[in-house]
């Protein structure tokens, strides 16, 4: 009977994962087919790929792009893993409002949340490059929220914050040391969200007059349009392989506890 059932909803999966493969695999196909082109020469070629490294500005916007996803990374994991673990622990009465807050950055336009947030900073982070990583915080909350409350919905929380209590875990070590390692899956999740987002996010950083990697890019389409898709191309590859480093070293929990 469970071969059945599987045999039953195998085939659906896989078709519905193909579709999805499609619209994925293939613009990023075509875009790289596209940027390896070399109109002068006719064929194909690195020449789009060395324009963009020699470009002098290159190592400096992905750098700067880089930190502030970092940041802001940072900062969604010490707002959100402590705030949703009271929630789930204490099952406030509060938790749907908070849902329901946290999903206003989807509905809130970019360029009124934009010049409302940088009216409310304080002088000393509205005139920095900072306030970046606040903004995209705020940005990626819908989607590094619910990761988080699926990943502690899942495991019996309360039970193992009660034992590392019981055996003299303050609520820091509880929260670094048990919490998240059980949720290390969500948690991936969350980072590998923040990240993306926070590394291409394109309209609030025009709005609020600063230049980062997606900003350069469209700097330099303007003078070569090859050159501006093969480094786009490379601003999807390097958060894929800085995200597949991630999780190959960070270690397993059950090796965590063996050590």
């Amino acid at each position: 009977m469970a071969k059945v059932i599987k045999s039953k909803f195998q085939l659906p999966l896989v078709f519905t994962l193909l579709i999805l493969g499609f619209f994925v695999f293939v613009p990023m196909i075509s875009a790289f087919e596209y940027s390896i082109r070399t109109p002068a020469k006719g064929g194909y070629g690195w020449d789009s790929y060395l324009w963009a490294i020699r470009e002098e500005e290159f190592m400096y916007y992905i750098i700067r792009s880089t930190w502030l996803a970092g940041v802001t990374v940072l900062i969604t994991l010490f707002v959100l893993v402590p705030t949703l673990t009271w929630i789930h622990l204490s099952n406030s009465k509060v938790r749907g409002l908070i849902d329901g807050l946290s999903l206003l950055p989807l509905v809130i336009p970019v360029v009124a949340f934009a010049v409302g947030a940088q009216i409310s900073f304080p002088e000393f982070v509205k005139n920095t490059v900072l306030e970046l990583p606040f903004l995209y915080f705020v940005l990626a909350l819908p989607y590094a929220y619910r990761a988080l409350d699926i990943g502690l919905s899942a495991i019996p929380l309360k039970t193992i914050t009660e034992a590392a209590r019981s055996a003299g875990a303050n609520w820091l070590r509880t929260i670094t040391s048990v919490i998240i390692p059980v949720i290390r899956g969500s948690v991936m999740a969350t980072i590998a969200l923040t990240f993306a987002l926070s590394l291409g996010e394109f309209t609030l950083t025009v709005l609020l007059h600063w230049d980062t990697f997606p900003t350069w890019v469209t700097y330099v389409a303007q003078e070569n349009i090859l050159g501006a898709i093969a480094i786009s191309m490379m601003s999807l590859i390097l958060p894929f392989l800085l995200l597949t480093i991630i999780t190959l070293f960070v270690p397993e929990r059950s090796t965590q506890g063996r050590k």
